[in-house]
This record gives structure tokens, sequence and C-alpha cells, in this order.
């Protein structure tokens, strides 16, 4: 008989023993008697006793120094340490619920070219958090299969935290692995709050969104995502009072990020065209838009500007749509507007004369909750691709009942 196969775990961790402590223990109650792992945790120079304290309480586990703080991607240094078949990625303050490690391991045997497994990722307040794009997890709860890993390059230690998940998602499908959100399998994250800074969270998320366009995505999306990003974290850091961080970061992103892009190490790894519909779904938004205008849509308000609100927009328009407007609460400003289109309060919307309403939102945690307010506040038809499950708004009228059924996404089974 095939004995289990071993799955790493590896966490990485500053000045929070007893929180990590708990999570370690949480960790390896989880994995039951049925399962052989190895635990990890990579130590990020704290100060607070943490290392003694895990090798007093866990001497099983493997405890690695980083030279410096590498921040949430420190876990980096853990990968080469891994003797597992599968390698887990915790945060020091999120673990798996009972049986998930299990079905973890069902998905990808069953699925060979499976290279990472996301987790629903449930909050201390009963809500969920995910990642903006539907093939990309969150970092706190998520599987690989090491060789899969190991073809992507690993995680990139030199960005500390922030968009690090985005950079990894990307190498692996474009290295020819598949990512699929489960909705089988649960972490809990704690989001405890010492260690995150406000104006560094700013600042590396403009600089590692920047990265991110300038290193994997081909012209023209180069220039598009990184204007729409640099919008976005520029709005973001304005209603945080972030202006100086946001500053830093974009120059940092800008210069860095025209460097990479030249460089023989990072042209190799721009999205191809197959990769690229994966990740951002251009042409399947754009069908779906179509198939509205063919059923008789012709004014649509596109709900929440989410990170690749570009696929909405831009699709509308290839199918002849009419967009009078963006309705976001958050992001709502008078004289504020993407691309020409205003962004407005979603209390203007039943002024508009729109014929329908479509989220533009693919991080499915966002969409559901998007599409569950407006249902509650309109009788327009409401068309939903990302939430989970995708579900079609019942409508009077038989083609927009029909063209709002979602085709099967992939990560969504």
């Amino acid at each position: 008989m095939r004995e289990p196969p071993l799955i790493t775990v590896i966490l990485a961790t500053y000045n929070r023993r007893e929180v990590t402590l708990a999570t370690l223990a949480r960790v390896i109650a989880s994995a039951g008697p049925n399962h052989r792992v190895q635990v990890v945790a990579v130590d990020n120079g704290s100060r607070d006793g943490t290392v003694s304290a895990v090798k007093e309480r866990f001497p099983g586990v493997t405890v690695l120094r980083a030279p410096r703080n590498l921040g949430s991607c420190a876990k980096a240094l853990g990968i080469p340490h891994a003797q597992g078949e599968y390698v887990v990625f915790l945060d020091d303050d999120s673990h798996p619920r009972p049986g998930s490690l299990t079905r973890m391991l069902h998905h990808f045997e069953a699925n060979p070219d499976l290279g990472a497994a996301g987790f629903r990722v449930h909050l201390p307040d009963g809500s969920q958090e995910s990642a903006a794009l539907p093939e990309v997890f969150v970092g706190c709860g998520v599987g690989f299969r090491t060789r899969a890993l190991q073809d992507a390059g690993g995680l990139d230690g030199d960005l500390f935290m922030q968009a690090e998940e985005y950079h990894l998602a990307f190498r692996l499908v474009n290295a020819g692995w598949s990512i699929r959100l489960f909705d089988d399998l649960h972490v809990e994250h704690l989001k405890t709050p010492r260690a995150r800074r406000r104006r560094r969270t700013t600042y590396l998320d403009t600089r590692n969104n920047l990265l991110l366009a300038a290193r994997y995505l081909p012209d023209p999306y180069y220039t598009i995502y990184a204007e729409d990003w640099r919008q976005r974290y520029g709005w973001l850091a304005r209603s945080a009072g972030h202006r100086s961080a946001f500053v830093r970061g974009w120059v940092a992103g800008a210069m860095r990020g025209r460097r990479d892009r030249q460089d023989e190490v990072w042209r190799p790894q721009q999205l191809g065209p197959a990769a690229l519909e994966t990740l951002f779904r251009l042409e399947f938004v754009r069908r779906k838009l179509t198939e509205l205008h063919a059923a008789g849509v012709r004014r649509v308000v596109l709900a929440d500007l989410g990170k690749n609100v570009y696929a909405f927009h831009a699709g509308a328009a290839q199918a002849g749509l009419q967009v009078p407007a963006i309705a976001d609460d958050f992001f709502a400003a008078v004289g504020r507007s993407y691309r020409g289109t205003p962004v407005v309060p979603l209390e203007r919307v039943g002024g508009l004369g729109s014929d329908a309403l479509v989220i533009a939102n693919m991080s499915p945690v966002h969409a559901n909750r998007t599409r569950q307010r407006l249902l509650q506040q309109f009788s327009l038809p409401v068309f939903d691709w990302f939430s989970r499950p995708a579900v079609p708004v019942p409508t009077s009228n038989r083609a927009l009942r029909a063209a709002a059924i979602p085709a099967t996404i992939r990560d969504f089974d």
C-alpha cells in the first residue's frame, strides 16, 4: 500500500510568539493521524523569543532564520527545505479546518495538471476574503504541488508582502499549471493586526502591482494595466491619507519595472495569449457582454470598480453597449472617472436609464457581496459571472434570463 504523501507546511513569522505557537498547535492538530506533515517556520528576526519558544514547544518543527525581515515572502526560504510532495503556505495566524488537508490531497490526485489549490479564507467576523482575479489564491491558505512550485521558480522573496500571490500565480499559469479555488477547502485567518502598518502596505501595494504589470503583461496590456493600477492605488492612498507612501511606491515600481521589463531574466516571463485569458478573462467577459447585446440590452451600469474593471469596460465597448457610469460607493467622488466614464455612488444607478447591471469585479467574495446589495436595492437584471457560486438573477425576459446563465468557469467547479 502506498504511504500517504508527505505535506510540507510553511509559514513565516515576526514578533508574534503566542500567535505562532497557537497556530502551530492548530496546524499539527488539523493534520490528524492520517497524514505525514513536515512543518517549516521561517522567523524574520523576531525579538520576542519566538524561535526558542517554538523549538521548546514543538521540537519536530524545522525553524529557519531569515537574514533580515523578508515579510510574508520569507516563506520562499522554506521551499528548498520542503521534503513533501505537496506544500501548503499559511500565515502565522492562519490554519486549515479539520479535513481540508485530506480533501486537498484528493484534488491534487484527481487533477494531474493542478499546480495550486486555493482555500476559502474565513475571517473572525464571519466574512471571507479572496483575490481580485479568479485564478489567484490568497497566500494565507493555499496548497501547491511541489514540482509546480519548482517549475514556476518559487516565491519572489524580494517583494516582502502584497501581491506576491499574483506574481507566483502568473508564473504558475505561464508554466502550464492550472490553479483552482475549492469550496471544500477552508482556512481560518485571524488577521492579527500587529505588523500590518498601513503606509507600508500602501507603498508595497503600489510598487508590487506596477512590477506585476511590467514583468508579466505583454503590450498593449502592460500600458493599460500599469495606468489602471497606478490610478487605483492612488485613489486608495488618497482615501487613507497616504499620498507620500503612494508616490514612493509609484516611483519605485515604475523605475524598477522599466528595468525589469528589459531584463533578459524577466522578458521570457511575459504571459502568452492562453495564460493572459486564463488570468484576466478578457474574451470571456467580452463574449458574455455580447450575449447581452444580442438579447436586447443597450445600456449597462458596471457595479464595482474591481481590479480588472478594464475587461468589463473594454468588453462593453466591443459589444456595442453603452456604459453611462461605474457604480462604486468606495471609489465614487465628484469629478472622478475611469477612462472617461463617471464613477458614481450606487444610489445614482436608478436615474441612469440602464437596462441592466453588470458586476465588474472578479473577486468572488466582493462580487457576491455586491450582488446581494444590488438585489436588495434595484429591480434591474443583475449579471454576475464571478461569485462563488455564480448565480443568475431571474428576469421577466426569457432572452435576458438565458444570457444571464454563466458559462462554466473552471475554478468555480
